[in-house]
């Protein structure tokens, strides 16, 4: 599992999307920005970060370290915003934390021109794991050091958020998430499409049931045995899947995805 930290001090909100992650330090000295599994898209968004960003950081692009962060009632008892007290008291457990990169700026395709093998892989990536998330809208990408930075991922993997419950069949929902399109058109880095073949070629073999196995293993049991939506004025909660069962599913339905042909690959001239 993924190294786990203790929260020692709620630092303030990041008033950014929906979810309200907030700036915590930690009892390693560290700085995090920290998603509360309590906030509106539950636990399995934080499975999507912890899955996609490690396997990103395993093809070679640059993604903060993550940690899970361990946080005590205590630290909501001292916050005087009641939206972030019910936050925290919601999220009393283990949580993921983002590792916080000072100074940095978002990425906007102007001031800084991104290298075409790097937007390749990256294209890549988000095609493979069904990434929505990655536009012009919504970048979630930032410059740090003049390198480009990959940020948020939980809107990844939608397939785990109906794929029911119990230990039944689900190579059906896995044959259907193997042939997803997937929107290149909309994507931030579109204008490098043209070297997604050279990156699948690439990148294919390099994500292995081992690598997937090894990947989908630094998400801890909890959030994967917890319900799909969390949150007030969230959808009912699904019923649970046993961890073991989860991690099967997870590196059975990226293992499809990777399967030729890969229908999800866009046509390039």
């Amino acid at each position: 599992m993924l190294t786990q930290v203790l929260a020692t001090r709620y630092v303030s909100p990041l008033r950014e999307g929906g979810s309200l992650p907030g700036l915590v330090e930690a009892d390693d000295c560290g700085t995090y920005v920290v998603k509360f599994r309590g906030a509106g898209q539950g636990s399995k968004a934080l499975v999507a970060e912890v899955i996609v960003g490690e396997l990103g950081r395993r093809i070679g692009l640059r993604v903060p370290d993550l940690r899970i962060v361990d946080l005590d009632p205590a630290i909501a008892r001292y916050e005087a915003d009641e939206e972030v007290q019910d936050l925290l008291n919601a999220s009393v457990g283990l949580n993921l934390g983002v590792d916080f990169l000072p100074g940095a700026l978002g990425y906007d395709g102007v001031s800084f021109k991104a290298d075409p093998r790097e937007a390749a892989t990256l294209l890549w990536l988000d095609g493979f794991v069904a990434n929505v998330d990655r536009s012009w809208q919504n970048p979630n990408l930032l410059l740090w050091h003049k390198q480009l930075w990959c940020i948020d991922h939980g809107a990844s993997l939608y397939f785990h958020h109906s794929w029911g419950a119990g230990a039944g069949d689900w190579s059906e929902g896995a044959r259907r998430f193997a042939a997803q399109p997937y929107a290149f058109d909309k994507h931030i880095m579109n204008a490098y499409l043209a070297g997604i073949s050279e990156a699948d070629e690439r990148l294919s073999s390099v994500i292995t049931e081992a690598l997937l196995a090894e990947v989908v293993a630094q998400v801890p049991d909890t959030w994967l045995e917890s319900p799909a939506s969390g949150g007030q004025g969230a959808a009912p909660p699904q019923e649970t899947v046993a961890a073991a069962e989860a991690r099967s599913r997870y590196a059975g339905y990226l293992s499809a995805r990777l399967q030729a042909p890969r229908r999800w690959l866009p046509e390039v001239s």
